[in-house]
């Protein structure tokens, strides 16, 4: 009885401070010259802090906004809330798919999941290839946008799964400064014959310096099934350890128990935990 006395004024603080209701995301549309057409997103952002208006936020970039935009929001919501705090609030920017396997995938390739080619004239992997010109978008158009209509910190994440795993992936490579940190679940690095791996082999020589924050995951790909993923994943994570690459904090994890639709629920959670392990909250 007298447990619960003293617990009940803790209760109805959080009760009274969370008010911990569904999230109704901001939808607005950005026409985007590069590629020509308008984009949809979906952006959260923390609650006003009234005792520090002028208060900026780390942002995450999300590919796949469609798909796992919920997902991030109540994990950033719920991992920054005060009674949990192991994470800082932040923006999260969810960017919708139009050309999914356009702007996912870093080169032209016809080449399937196992490896076969596909020269049908319906083939999804026709318009395939412009990773670039994607990833020049969100430099030159979507993080101004961000920017300028948001109170932002430097810090940004760039988030992806299956062909955002290797968006980013291909991102860190190719234009490491644009982001803080990357997240890469179960990337696709089966892609055109295994390119991203031979591409990290040849950007990265033995000592490069980085200075960034890697999550990389993937599920039970290539094991229920006859493909390289898993394998694909491990070659990659040896070559991290092989070049003993300077300042890049990196972690892999393996999901044997889940797929590559289920992975996301926990490899997101735990991208999260990792990419913010060395934070510290600001006092009070």
């Amino acid at each position: 009885m007298l447990l619960t006395l003293l617990l009940a004024p803790v209760y109805l603080l959080a009760q009274k401070k969370d008010n911990y209701a569904p999230i109704k995301p901001e939808i607005t549309t950005l026409f985007s010259k590069t590629l020509n057409e308008p984009r949809k997103l979906f952006i959260y952002t923390p609650e006003k802090d009234t005792a520090n208006p002028q208060r900026s936020y780390p942002v995450l970039y999300l590919l796949d906004g469609d798909s796992h935009f919920s997902l991030l929001v109540e994990y950033c919501r719920y991992l920054s809330r005060w009674d949990v705090n192991v994470i800082p609030e932040m923006i999260v920017v969810g960017i919708s798919n139009t050309q999914r396997t356009r702007d996912l995938t870093p080169t032209h390739s016809i080449i399937d999941y196992f490896g076969h080619p596909d020269t049908s004239a319906t083939s999804w992997l026709k318009p395939s290839g412009g990773n670039d010109k994607f990833l020049q978008f969100i430099r030159e158009e979507l993080m101004p946008y961000v920017e300028s209509h948001y109170q932002t910190q430097p810090f940004k994440i760039l988030a992806g799964h299956s062909f955002g795993g290797i968006t980013a992936i291909n991102c860190l490579l190719t234009h490491p400064g644009m982001f803080s940190a990357y997240i890469a679940i179960s990337p696709s690095f089966w892609w055109d014959r295994e390119y991203l791996l031979q591409l990290a082999d040849k950007t990265w020589g033995n000592g490069t310096i980085l200075n960034k924050t890697l999550f990389y995951s993937d599920a039970s790909e290539g094991v229920a099934d006859k493909s390289t993923f898993h394998t694909n994943l491990q070659k990659f994570d040896s070559l991290i350890t092989q070049k003993h690459l300077v300042g890049l904090s990196h972690k892999y994890i393996y999901y044997p128990e889940d797929t590559h639709m289920t992975e996301p629920v926990k490899a997101y959670y735990d991208a999260l935990r990792f990419t913010y392990s060395q934070w510290n909250p600001p006092s009070q």
